[in-house]
Parts: C-alpha cells; sequence; structure tokens
C-alpha cells in the first residue's frame, strides 16, 4: 500500500503546486484588495461567493477529458485519446461561454442578495471582468486535463507558477495605480486576473500543440478531430454528475458566505479570509483527489480491480493523515493567519475564531473529495452525486441557517452545518468506494476462477 500511495502523490504534487498557485492567485487578490479596507475585501468575497457554483461547474466539466483520456490511456488508444480530447476541448469551450456570459449580463443579481449597498457597488466591476476571465480560465483548464490525463502534470504546474508573479505585478500596478497606471482598486484585480488567465491559457496552447510529448495526438489530427454524438454522451456522462457533484459542495460554501453577508460586512470578511484558508489547504486534496482519480481511471481501462481497490484504499489513508495535519495547523495559526487578509479588529477576532471551524473539518474535507475523485475513475458518478447532494444540500445548509438565525449562532452556525455535511459526505463516499471495488474484485476474482477450471478441465 505504501508503494501505490508514493506513486499516487509523485503524480499528484504538480497537480496540487499548479492547483495551490491558481488559488494563491485568489489569495492575492484578496490580501492586496483587502489592505485597501475591509469592504473591498468583502466585495470580493460577494463575487467570487456568487460566481463559484457556475465556474466549479465548468471545471467539473473540465474533468471529463483527462477522465476519458486517461481511460482511453490505459488502453494505450492514442487516436482515441486525441478523439475524445478534440470533443472535450470543444464542450468545455461552450459551456465556457454560457457561464461568462451568464455572469456578466446576470451581475444585476448582487443587488437582490440582501447584501450591504456599498459593498455591491464596488462589486459589480469586479464581477464583470471576472466573469470574462471564466472562459480563458476553463480552457486553461481543459488543456491541463488533458495533459494530467496522460501523466504529464509539469506542464500545467509550470506555467501555474509562471502566473504568480505576472499576477502580482497586474495587481500592483492596477490596483493601487503605481507608475503612472490607474489606480482601479478591486476592478484592477479584475484586469489582472483576466490578462493573466488569457496569458497562461494561450501558453499553455502553444505546448500542446507544438512539443513532440504531444505530437502522436496532434498528428491524427485529420482523423480523430471530429464532433460526434456519441463521445459528446460520454464526456456528458462524466462531466454533469462531476459538475453537480463538485457544484453542490462548493454551492454550499457559496450560498453560507451570501448567507453571512446578510449579517453585514464583518461577518463576510472574516468568513472569506477563514474560507480562503480552508480552500488553500483542500486544493492539496484535489491534487490528491485528481491523481487517485487518474490512477484509477488508468487501472478501471484495464479492467484491474484489485489494484483498483490497493489505490483507492492507500490514497484515502493518505487523505486522513493530511487532514490531521491541517487541522492542527488551523487550531495553532487561527490567529495568525487573518492577519495577513486585513487589519480590523472585529474582522480578525471573527476569523480567527471561524478558522477554528475550518480546522475541525479538514479530515472529513479531505477524504470525502479524495473519494468522489476515486469513484469517478471507475465511472461511478449518478449515486454519488445524490449522496453529495442529500448531505449538503438537505443537512447542511438547513441546519446551519437553523443554528444561524433560530439559535442566534450567526456565521458560526453555519460553519457548524458545514461541518456536518462534509462529515456525511466524507462516510457516504467512502462507505460507497469500498462496497464497489470490494463486489467488483470479488467477481474479477470468481470470472478468473471460472476461466481457469475450464481450462484445466
Amino acid at each position: 500500500m505504501k508503494d501505490e500511495a508514493s506513486k499516487t502523490i509523485r503524480l499528484a504534487l504538480p497537480i496540487i503546486i499548479g492547483e495551490l498557485a491558481q488559488m494563491a492567485l485568489h489569495l492575492i487578490d484578496s490580501a492586496m484588495v483587502g489592505a485597501i479596507s475591509y469592504k473591498q475585501l468583502a466585495a470580493a468575497a460577494l463575487v467570487l461567493n456568487a460566481m463559484n457554483i457556475p465556474f466549479v461547474i465548468g471545471i467539473g466539466m473540465t474533468i471529463s477529458v483527462s477522465q476519458m483520456v486517461s481511460l482511453a490511456h490505459g488502453r494505450r488508444d492514442s487516436p482515441l485519446v486525441s478523439h475524445y480530447f478534440f470533443n472535450g476541448f470543444i464542450l468545455c469551450a461552450i459551456t465556457a461561454l454560457v457561464i461568462s456570459l451568464t455572469l456578466v449580463f446576470g451581475k444585476d443579481i448582487l443587488y437582490h442578495l440582501g447584501q450591504d449597498p456599498e459593498v455591491v457597488t464596488l462589486a459589480i466591476p469586479f464581477m464583470q471582468l471576472m466573469g470574462l476571465s471564466i472562459i480563458p480560465m476553463l480552457l486553461f483548464m481543459t488543456l491541463k486535463q488533458f495533459a494530467d490525463g496522460l501523466e504529464y502534470t509539469r506542464t500545467a504546474m509550470t506555467l501555474s507558477l509562471a502566473g504568480m508573479p505576472l499576477n502580482i505585478l497586474l495587481n500592483w500596478l492596477l490596483i493601487y495605480g503605481n507608475w503612472g497606471f490607474p489606480r482601479l482598486e478591486l476592478a484592477g484585480a479584475g484586469w489582472a486576473t483576466l490578462i493573466t488567465r488569457s496569458l497562461m491559457f494561450l501558453a499553455l496552447g502553444a505546448i500542446i500543440l507544438k512539443h513532440k510529448t504531444f505530437s502522436k495526438y496532434i498528428a491524427v489530427s485529420s482523423n480523430q478531430w471530429k464532433l460526434r454524438s456519441k463521445t459528446m454522451r460520454e464526456l456528458l456522462h462524466i462531466g454533469v454528475p462531476s459538475s453537480l457533484q463538485i457544484g453542490m459542495e462548493a454551492g454550499a460554501f457559496a450560498v453560507s458566505g451570501i448567507i453571512i453577508g446578510t449579517l453585514g460586512a464583518v461577518a463576510q470578511a472574516s468568513h472569506q479570509i477563514a474560507l480562503s484558508c480552508a480552500s488553500f489547504t483542500f486544493m492539496v486534496s484535489m491534487g490528491l483527489a485528481q491523481a487517485g482519480s487518474i490512477r484509477v481511471s488508468n487501472a478501471f481501462g484495464g479492467n484491474n480491480w484489485s489494484k483498483i481497490f490497493i489505490i483507492g484504499k492507500s490514497t484515502i489513508f493518505t487523505a486522513l493523515i493530511y487532514g490531521i495535519i491541517c487541522a492542527i495547523a488551523f487550531g495553532v495559526f487561527r490567529n495568525q493567519l487573518p492577519k495577513a487578509f486585513n487589519d480590523n479588529a472585529q474582522v480578525l477576532e471573527m476569523a480567527g475564531l471561524l478558522l477554528l471551524f475550518a480546522a475541525v473539518f479538514q479530515i472529513s474535507d479531505s477524504t470525502q473529495a479524495i473519494s468522489a475523485g476515486l469513484l469517478r475513475g471507475i465511472k461511478d458518478v449518478k449515486v454519488p452525486t445524490i449522496l453529495i447532494g442529500i448531505a449538503y444540500w438537505v443537512v447542511a445548509i438547513p441546519f446551519g441557517y437553523v443554528l444561524a438565525f433560530h439559535y442566534n449562532l450567526g456565521a458560526v452556525g453555519m460553519w457548524v452545518g458545514l461541518i456536518v455535511g462534509l462529515t456525511l459526505a466524507s462516510i457516504f463516499l467512502i462507505t460507497r468506494f469500498f462496497k464497489m471495488t470490494r463486489r467488483n474484485t470479488l467477481e474479477a476474482d470468481t470470472e478468473k476462477q471460472s476461466a481457469a477450471n475450464y481450462i484445466s478441465e
């Protein structure tokens, strides 16, 4: 099991670094905007919460590319890999365009969420720019999923890291108006994000089209780059449930943020700080989930259920250890971490309290994300989607709302609800994965034994 865990971690590390780099861009934006005022930080939080659900739905659709590419790669079928890549890219491009236009033209919804009017006024221009940046970001993610599905994970990681200093420089120029640039404040962060994401997409696209590593998949484009309804259905079979799964979890956090925002700008800013820290650690879990899913999908392509079981067990154990480490870190540094975002005394105090609750759910958050990824790797997506929906939307949000408003626990009540939802999701999904793998391993062993008996006779 230790050997399989090591293989998964080696594959996951570049993915994790790339994911952390992407998350770091949001943290940098929050910190640099928060230095102006906590209302600017609250406005950024409002936009990120409002667009989080459609954005992660788009990310879920890109996951279908890595899943199908990995499956075809496991069968050693390069033309099929190329075919899935092309159809997946077109599907994700359409998805990105729809999401972007929805956010840009639907920006006025921010006026109807019961938020601080000054916060909403600051948020509107940022919403437009972030909505536009969805297009290059999801296209970059699609190319990244293609490369990751082939287990070439370093390229996207390198570009993600390169994007960080560029984004910081653009923020410094456009948020604060340095070197003669206009002082755009929060809108400047939006422009910096749009420019950085566009350049990252163009760079990764050029590498995939021109580098020899991917040449055998590009060489067959004349035959394989054709749209087929059957292929689209296969991608949607993975993409839609994956989008719903990720969307329901992210949506639970986004809705909780909007609900907390009705309590005032201090509560909203505090929630955003704690959530930003939790989201940063979650990116490691997402990287492990992605790596585990790719390895499981590859083994699934070869119908090797015993290997699927070992990979899954070792990855879940790794998630458990990681969750414990994060929980301890949040508990120890809960009063220091918020100072990187803001200096308002009320915000710092409440954010420190919320980080204690974030520490509690680190274990269940990590294990549920990885279990969901493993289940996607064996193409089990429908039942897990239902289980996730129950955990977050039937239990977590209603329970948190009752605690927040009927028992006057405020933001703390919503976070308790999230803890309960994440714990239920973790239990549901881990149980589901081991049930599926044990059953299929037993069936595969029975078939092998029957074949062996037939040959001996």
